[in-house]
């Protein structure tokens, strides 16, 4: 009720009343937030393009075929695409293990390196497992190094200072990311969509994202895609204006979402993050393997037990989050006064959990 009325009173920065609202610890009236699980109201079903996308290709990706996903939209945000986990059994697992054992890996950059020598965050995994492994679930036992990774860069790297991409400013992008998310555009009607950008987050219980518009990238005709994995959180999506109040919606574990036209540059931002609604350790989703036979091409890669044992126990407070940017349109290249962006006055999606001079591990909020 109060989160309603909240929404209803709108205003002077709606949107930061409803952020600080649903931050708090003990907000228990999440009655007013979206769940796609259990849709309706507002939530409409949402149109893909079914023969866009291959059932192989899908596979490949480790990916239902397309014709067996829901997606989902929402009554005054056109262009917004919810899709309810459409990933096959136990194919979660590959894209969680890439995130925290090879993509935060040289040359691509992550916050730790802002403030510590480079020969320092070499092998953040390597430096990082066994203690995961053994943790107990004293909150006074110190952080392994992973536990504080924030955010990690890839392809064209986010300035956090400038709030730019620019040409010099690139490491290759992963294939295997990279594979996944023309798929998920093409599904929904981008085909040939280029995954140029990404920004990994990294969300512990405690852990929100301000509130922000991404329109740093050079081409707003593509969308914006969201994959997340792990514990849950709610999402709030608003307007144009942060006088517009959003609405607030559940992101489970393999849920992705993708923000297209109108929804490409509207404020959005996390204000908290919750254990999985399954009231286990970790989603159910995540406790299986990957099938067996994974076909032939697939980018889904068998995760070891031991590499999964750190994984699971990471997650088991932790929530991690891939958003997929092309940067550029096709043929397009940046300004060549200064080789970035300069129309850019926004923070990025998920930029605000540690500015770029921060001396700190806490995340940012409003």
């Amino acid at each position: 009720e109060m989160a309603a009325a909240l929404t209803r009173e709108g205003g002077e920065d709606a949107f930061r009343r409803l952020f600080r609202f649903y931050r708090q610890r003990d907000a228990s009236d999440l009655r007013g937030v979206v769940d796609f699980s259990a849709p309706g109201g507002q939530v409409f079903r949402s149109q893909l393009s079914i023969s866009s996308v291959s059932d192989q290709d899908a596979y490949r990706a480790g990916l239902q075929p397309v014709s067996q996903w829901k997606a989902y939209g929402l009554s005054g945000y056109p262009g917004f695409i919810f899709i309810p986990n459409p990933f096959l059994p136990g194919c979660q697992r590959h894209w969680v293990k890439q995130c925290l054992k090879l993509y935060p890996e040289k040359p691509n950059i992550c916050n730790l390196d802002l403030h510590m020598a480079p020969d320092k965050t070499t092998d953040l995994w390597g430096q990082s497992k066994e203690q995961l492994r053994r943790k107990g679930s004293s909150k006074w036992e110190p952080r392994s190094l992973l536990e504080k990774l924030r955010w990690v860069t890839l392809g064209y790297h986010y300035n956090w200072e400038t709030k730019k991409y620019s040409a010099n400013h690139h490491t290759p992008f992963p294939s295997d990311l990279a594979f996944l998310s023309e798929q998920v555009a093409a599904a929904c009607g981008f085909r040939g969509f280029q995954a140029q950008a990404g920004i990994l987050n990294y969300y512990h219980f405690d852990s929100s994202l301000g509130i922000h518009v991404d329109e740093s990238e050079l081409d707003h005709s593509r969308p914006l895609l969201s994959f997340s994995f792990g514990q849950s959180s709610i999402f709030l999506l608003g307007g144009l204006k942060r006088e517009e109040a959003p609405t607030a919606m559940f992101m489970h574990s393999g849920d992705i979402m993708v923000m297209s036209g109108f929804s490409r540059l509207l404020y959005h931002a996390v204000p908290r993050v919750l254990p999985n609604p399954e009231g286990t350790a970790l989603p159910s989703c995540l406790n299986q393997a990957p099938p067996s036979d994974l076909p032939v091409g697939s980018v889904i890669e068998h995760s070891s037990d031991e590499d999964w044992q750190v994984c699971a126990k990471y997650l088991q407070s932790s929530r991690i989050n891939m958003t997929i940017r092309q940067v550029l349109a096709e043929g397009q290249k940046f300004p060549e006064e200064s080789g970035t962006n300069g129309k850019d006055q926004a923070p990025s999606e998920d930029s605000n959990h540690e500015n770029s001079k921060a001396k700190r591990h806490k995340p940012n909020t409003v």
